[in-house]
């Protein structure tokens, strides 16, 4: 099955973002997983709540292909304790997490319930 797309919430240099709804990790997103296209690694950061009774483990998947020559490392997993606030994931290593067509992949365990929210981090000026 094709991953979910989700897109970015970028802050705003010089100003704010409100806190955003984030996209809810339901079944589909647990058994498809989910995309980020037009990923920028450096820039994105994942704010992650789980609200299931258990703690959960997010992925977020190494890369593939040779501009991924730090896939070796291995994905990135961090459990998200139960009933948590947020977890922040990231920045990302281009080298290592970036998918072919700037995509970056994100995985979550069976029986996740929760939100993700894909950040993205101004450049400075």
């Amino acid at each position: 099955m094709a991953r979910t797309a989700v897109a970015y919430s970028p802050l705003v240099p010089n100003s704010h973002l409100t806190s955003p709804a984030g996209t809810t990790i339901d079944s589909t997103l647990v058994t498809n997983g989910v995309v980020i296209n037009g990923v920028d690694p450096e820039r994105t950061v994942l704010r992650v709540n789980n609200t299931a009774t258990g703690a959960k483990n997010v992925t977020v998947k190494t890369g593939s292909g040779s501009q991924s020559w730090m896939a070796g490392q291995g994905d990135f997993v961090q459990a998200v304790g139960a009933n948590t606030g947020s977890e922040f994931l990231g920045p990302f290593t281009s080298a290592r997490f970036q998918q072919k067509g700037s995509k970056l992949y994100v995985d979550f365990e069976s029986g996740f319930l929760g939100t993700i929210t894909v950040i993205k981090l101004p450049k400075a000026y």
